[in-house]
């Protein structure tokens, strides 16, 4: 049997018929940039969210770099300013700071959860701190109300990076309601994902959400003055009408999920494998099942040998690469322990019992 991380084709299949009248339509009008598509998804993911504003831009990137430069525009952040992040998050999360002309400031996960520690957050915090960067790792919620503490302590933004947890609820709010502002990213891989490059900023804050609406479209404002200097970074209509049939069933799909890393939890059987911690089941989508393993790549080995392909996330960590390599002064050894053993199993709505079943079977075997 082969069983691949994932297929995009098979899950985009599953609304086939729904997808090809969504863009013919969008083919047929007259409204190809921030058309009716945009508007309706930017509307439904506000209140699907729980917030006042949502803002679609080009992708997950593009809503971290332009919720930043929102905040430096409206004086909040400043050149050389520090921003908090988990030393154990993709790059692309530690480059909407660094392109911003501010400063990362990397802190070690919880050994389990694989989030940022709450608990690490305070001792970094210096007179240039302005904000804490939150990212969801694998579609898990953060520990917020110990971060939120302390950003209120410290009189510091909370930006969340929602990117792989689309639908996670914490305490009654989903991600995207956590914090001060949120980037999203609906690139083809997430649990809400687009056919190509896609993104949106939920906020509360309508000053915010007014200016990244300036920033998106090249620093115009309503009268098409050019009052800063932005980006051309707009969700297209294209894109907007995928995501407005998908989002239609997120917590269904988020559901689908969760039985399926239901049954690795409760089956998976093997004292050589940790499996991941899940602290409820709407604190979770399970965009990712990582388990850890000591011996790491022997286990991904062996499973590509029986057919079963999996992902090292993320094999290179921003703490190993050169580009920021001016920004560190520590060691991470936490961070550099997860990275050595954990794993990830393919979990989408693609996979059927058979192969649920046959992961389980060989991952025991191991």
């Amino acid at each position: 049997m082969k069983i691949p991380f994932l297929e995009i084709d098979k899950i985009n299949q599953l609304y086939e018929p729904q997808l090809t009248n969504a863009v013919t339509d969008v083919l047929h009008s007259n409204q190809i940039v921030l058309g009716q598509n945009v508007q309706k998804f930017e509307h439904d993911f506000a209140k699907y969210c729980g917030t006042k504003y949502c803002i679609g831009v080009g992708s997950g990137l593009d809503a971290l770099l332009i919720t930043i430069a929102a905040y430096k525009q409206l004086g909040f952040f400043d050149d050389d300013d520090e921003i908090i992040v988990p030393s154990n998050t993709y790059f692309a999360s530690v480059l909407g700071v660094t392109k911003n002309n501010l400063v990362p400031v990397f802190v070690e996960p919880d050994e389990f959860t694989f989030n940022i520690n709450p608990d690490l957050i305070e001792e970094k915090i210096t007179h240039r701190t302005k904000a804490i960067l939150v990212v969801h790792l694998y579609g898990q919620t953060a520990q917020m109300n110990k971060i939120l503490e302390t950003a209120q302590k410290f009189n510091l933004k909370i930006i969340e990076d929602g990117a792989q947890a689309h639908g996670v609820v914490y305490q009654d709010k989903k991600v995207g309601n956590l914090g001060d502002a949120c980037a999203f990213s609906f690139y083809p891989t997430k649990n809400l994902g687009a056919i190509g490059e896609a993104g949106a900023i939920t906020t509360n804050d309508n000053k915010l959400a007014q200016t990244i609406k300036t920033f998106r479209n090249y620093g115009k404002d309503v009268s098409g003055e050019v009052v800063f200097d932005g980006f051309n970074s707009r969700l297209d209509e294209i894109q907007a009408s995928i995501l407005n049939v998908k989002l239609k069933y997120l917590d269904l799909n988020n559901q689908k999920r969760l039985r399926i890393a239901n049954r690795y939890l409760k089956e998976i059987i093997n004292e050589k494998i940790i499996l991941p911690q899940n602290n409820g089941d709407k604190s979770h989508n399970w965009h990712l099942f990582v388990v850890k393993c000591l011996k790491r790549d022997e286990l991904q080995n062996y499973l590509l040998q029986n057919g079963i392909q999996t992902v090292v996330h993320y094999s290179v960590l921003p703490i190993k690469m050169k580009i920021f390599e001016k920004y560190f002064d520590l060691d991470y050894e936490i961070t550099e322990k997860i990275q050595n053993e954990v794993l990830s199993l393919p979990l989408n709505i693609a996979l059927n019992d058979v192969q649920i079943d046959y992961i389980i079977k060989i991952v025991n075997e191991f």
